[in-house]
């Protein structure tokens, strides 16, 4: 006799509300339409205003969508969803948690650097290297732009081919954050081109093969951060500047 497998098989797991229990096994794809909000309650044996309680829970973990005109959506799971409201709170608790999580980043990015790669599509690493030249047009601009759009981008763009939603949820989890504490709106700029010097070559050693190589300079440049730990204990730099751009050093020389 053929045992289903655990994927395949639906567990008995306790969940806090009538709502999470009937979406957990409904297992429908995202995007499906639900029930209107009267007929769902009556279903789920529920008031309207119990439900639309429930609703508003199910709405802060990502996992349903409810418009006026196109009613009610199951939206699907993403675990970024579910920790988004979790680590805003930290973070108003205490800047400093902003480190922890960017030590647990770090050691997600290098843990899964080499699958990741290997994953990656010819249309990936051209997006790479897009990526790559935008960045260097904004610090060899006059004034410079901070690249953070870039950065994020890249840096999701290498993982973006795991299939593991826990991973990637934690990788956007990050960007979050550090949006959070206002590190995209101001940074160094012998600091920023450093950083993309680093990115240069992890982005290399992707299209050349030489993953070994990549990987180092991910290692390397996480190590970073550690010189910007003065503005994370003052998050609020910069919140209600006009844009990141900041003057570029008369000294500097053009990198070529």
């Amino acid at each position: 006799m053929n045992t289903p497998s655990l994927e395949s098989r639906p567990l008995s797991v306790p969940l806090p509300s009538e709502l999470l229990q009937y979406l957990a096994r409904l297992g429908a794809a995202p995007g499906t339409r639900l029930p209107p909000i009267r007929e769902l309650a009556k279903e789920l044996g529920l008031s309207t205003g119990k439900l639309r309680e429930q609703l508003e829970v199910a709405r802060e973990l990502g996992l349903v969508e409810v418009r006026p005109k196109t009613g009610l959506r199951f939206t699907g799971y993403a675990f970024f969803n579910t920790i988004r409201t979790s680590l805003r709170f930290a973070l108003a608790l205490d800047p400093a948690y902003f480190e922890r999580f960017g030590t647990l980043r770090n050691h997600i990015e290098a843990s899964f650097w080499y699958e990741a790669a290997e994953r990656l599509r010819p249309e990936d690493k051209q997006l790479l290297q897009d990526l790559m030249a935008r960045a260097w047009e904004k610090l060899q601009g006059d004034p410079v732009q901070i690249p953070h759009a870039e950065h994020k981008a890249l840096h999701l763009t290498i993982y973006s081919r795991l299939e593991n939603t826990f991973v990637l949820g934690l990788l956007e989890g990050y960007w979050e954050a550090y949006e959070t504490v206002g590190l995209n709106l101001y940074a160094d700029y012998a600091y920023l081109r450093e950083v993309w010097t680093f990115h240069g070559r992890m982005v290399e050693g992707i299209l050349s093969g030489d993953l070994e190589a990549g990987y180092q300079a991910l290692v390397e440049h996480t190590s970073l951060m550690q010189h910007r730990s003065d503005l994370v204990a003052a998050p609020a730099l910069a919140l209600y500047s006009n844009g990141p751009a900041l003057p570029k050093p008369a000294h500097s020389r053009e990198e070529k």
